[in-house]
């Protein structure tokens, strides 16, 4: 069984895909089940570890301390509410700045997931609101 926004990850081609809808099957990709992406919290001290900085009510910047280059770099930053209702991706290219601003109304508040291309998926909790 699926969960809304789960990563899943093919062992062969590498493709990930995000769950936009549940189902009670298996995800597949080169003829063999997809695996599940397990989500890692990001310690503060970490290069994976989202820095959230409130612009106003509703506006905010997220960046990392993080190199982008060829051999290692993020793939892609998400911002995605605790509801589950919002949801903000950018895909990054190799040399761009690993950095996300953003408006939400998210008042649950939310939590910042990424991919990184050697590490894997890393979460940083919103600890502002």
């Amino acid at each position: 069984m699926t969960h809304i926004l789960e990563l899943y990850k093919c062992k062969i081609c590498e493709n990930i895909v995000e769950v936009a809808r549940c189902g009670a099957g298996n995800l597949v990709c080169c003829d063999e089940i997809m695996k599940l992406v397990e989500e890692q919290i990001a310690p503060i001290e970490d290069a994976h570890y989202a820095h959230i900085e409130k612009l106003d009510d509703m506006t905010y910047k997220i960046h990392f301390n993080h190199p982008m280059t060829q051999e290692h770099h993020f793939e892609f930053i998400e911002v995605i509410s605790y509801d589950k209702k919002y949801v903000k991706r950018k895909h990054l290219k190799i040399d761009e700045t690993p950095e996300l601003s953003f408006k939400c109304e998210c008042k649950e508040g939310f939590y910042v997931r990424l991919h990184c291309n050697i590490h894997g998926c890393w979460v940083t909790k919103s600890e502002v609101k």
